[in-house]
């Protein structure tokens, strides 16, 4: 009975969230002039209260778990790239979204993880409020605290909105961030993960 109850006391908090969310969107449309009880916008209020419990997910979840749920012994130690995860994040300044591509290299020493764990690391990063330099150093410090690698680089190029929406309206520009540690602190193991992940195929 107990394991029966333990899933549904977490539903009934989740529910109580989105309904507390709901409340103060609702509240939002009336200060910015609208009639929250127009058909149009009936149940806006409760979506949006659902899509950002969607993006802010990563809160409630382990980025150093993931790592080391597929963490396994292995004598390599080259450098392993995984480039292009496509990501979408919100700027904690505007709630405007920014997206983009995020690049990770690690060289390991002694212990590998799943591939597919590092975009998902990215992922867990990515669905909090955040600044894009922020979000970087977070995925190098995890990866880098979890696996213990001989070196680990972050480069992140993302698009933000409230560049393109609001204030400067540059619609193009592309802002890059990079972090890295032990042996990428050689300018010559850097710039061989910067070809790398801007070569074509």
């Amino acid at each position: 009975m107990t394991f029966n109850n333990e899933p549904q006391n977490e539903n009934n908090d989740n529910r109580e969230q989105i309904q507390q969310l709901a409340h103060h969107y609702r509240e939002i449309l009336r200060l910015l002039g609208e009639d929250a009880g127009r058909e149009g916008l009936l149940k806006t209020p409760m979506r949006v209260a659902k899509a950002m419990k969607v993006l802010t997910r990563g809160y409630e979840m382990d980025a150093k778990k993931v790592l080391t749920d597929a963490l396994f012994k292995e004598d390599y130690s080259q450098m392993v790239i995984v480039k292009d995860i496509d990501f979408f994040s919100l700027c904690e300044h505007h709630i405007l979204p920014f997206y983009g591509k995020v690049h990770v290299a690690y060289i390991p020493n002694g212990y590998i993880t799943g591939l597919s764990k590092i975009a998902r690391v990215v992922d867990i990063f990515s669905h909090r409020l955040q600044v894009q330099e922020r979000m970087t150093l977070q995925i190098k410090e995890c990866i880098e605290q979890t696996l213990h690698p001989l070196g680990v680089m972050v480069v992140v190029e993302a698009k933000h909105m409230c560049m393109q929406m609001r204030g400067v309206e540059k619609q193009n520009s592309i802002t890059t961030t990079s972090d890295f540690s032990g042996a990428f602190n050689q300018a010559k193991t850097r710039q061989e993960f910067m070809n790398l992940i801007h070569s074509k195929g």
